[in-house]
């Protein structure tokens, strides 16, 4: 049998009837409606804010606060010489708008360290903001130059 738009039904026991409440004591839930006899929570219009816990101290107030976060922390973008090695040719010039560019990274506007991943085996003039010892030797081994932006 083909499939076609006549024929299309969803997978067996995936679907369920949808639950008609307050329709009558042979559903199971019919009077209430499946709400219980009295209290706030039985009402129309009842909503509870998110975290409350009927007067009881919120958890995220019985909890401690702990540690700082600092708010001038650096942060940086790592991209490994494999990558770089994937994406660009011989005797390209590669920068962090580039790099933005091609989609290796997200924003330009972090700082940048190349990580010692992989070999290189092109020529690239590399610019970033730090690079690690192994990954500035495979470059320059490989005949590229490093440029460490400030």
């Amino acid at each position: 049998m083909t499939l076609s738009l006549n024929n299309l039904h969803p997978a067996k026991g995936s679907t369920h009837k949808k639950k008609r409440v307050g329709r009558g004591p042979g559903t199971g839930l019919g009077k209430t409606s499946g709400r219980g006899e009295k209290g706030q929570k039985s009402r129309s219009g009842y909503s509870s804010k998110t975290g409350f816990e009927g007067g009881q101290m919120p958890l995220h107030r019985r909890l401690p606060k702990r540690g700082f976060t600092n708010i001038f922390k650096k942060q940086w973008i790592e991209i490994s010489l494999e990558a770089l090695d994937k994406s660009f040719s011989e005797n390209d010039e590669v920068t962090p708008q580039l790099l933005h560019n091609r989609g290796l990274i997200k924003k330009a506007k972090h700082d940048i360290v190349v990580l010692g991943n992989g070999e290189v085996s092109k020529a690239l003039k590399v610019s970033a903001h730090r690079f690690t010892k192994s990954a500035r030797e495979k470059i320059e081994k490989a005949g590229g130059a490093v440029t460490v932006i400030e």
